[in-house]
């Protein structure tokens, strides 16, 4: 009587550890679960944007990926660097203001640029005539094969006399890195390794 005693309570604390390790293992599935739908949940919420309308109603606006947009903005970068650097007229404080926002938006290649056109008298030139200078941006392309980005960038540079102007065609290249964005950088690109391949006159017409 006493061994079957023994026996009915070893089975029970069988049961006991038995029904123990699965109340265990329930639980820790549970909680795995809400742990991975409340993760869930943040992340598509972070994908929300909610614009309040005039303080009266919500609406909602989905926040779009942002590597959808780095095409665009990788262009838009090369773009606005060009016609910082580019757009030129007979004013000294105009031309250092372009010139120093362009450099923002690239590496040091770009300054060694600017500075040997300085020191070729460039723009010494360009004030001196009243030369007036505006880019046009044909094309950029953008290759995003590999890291850093290769860009090559083709333009037409009108130069504007008081009786003439003189159309250029000018090809750059340059490579575009990824970088923090700022109110000076507001695509997160930086532009490095820029060189001019082609400057060269198309033609000349009368005003």
């Amino acid at each position: 009587m006493e061994f079957k005693s023994l026996t009915n309570i070893e089975t029970a604390f069988r049961h006991l550890r038995l029904f123990g390790v699965a109340y265990l293992g329930v639980c820790t599935l549970l909680v795995g679960f809400s742990v991975w739908k409340a993760y869930s949940f943040a992340e598509s919420q972070r994908q929300k944007i909610y614009v309040l309308d005039e303080g009266k109603s919500l609406m909602l606006a989905l926040s779009q990926d942002l590597e959808q947009n780095r095409p665009v903005e990788a262009r838009e970068h090369v773009r606005r660097f060009h016609e910082l650097f580019y757009t030129l007229s007979p004013d000294k404080d105009a031309i250092e203001g372009n010139i120093q926002r362009a450099m923002f938006l690239s590496d040091r290649s770009a300054y060694t640029h600017y500075v040997d056109l300085a020191e070729q008298g460039y723009y010494n030139r360009v004030i001196s005539g009243n030369v007036n200078q505006r880019i046009e941006v044909d094309s950029v392309r953008c290759d995003f094969n590999a890291y850093p980005y290769g860009v090559t960038t083709y333009a037409r540079l009108l130069i504007i006399r008081e009786k003439s102007v003189t159309e250029r065609s000018l090809v750059t290249q340059g490579r575009l890195l990824n970088s923090t964005r700022s109110d000076n950088n507001p695509h997160g690109f930086i532009l490095e390794a820029f060189r001019v391949v082609e400057n060269r006159d198309i033609r000349m017409y009368d005003r």
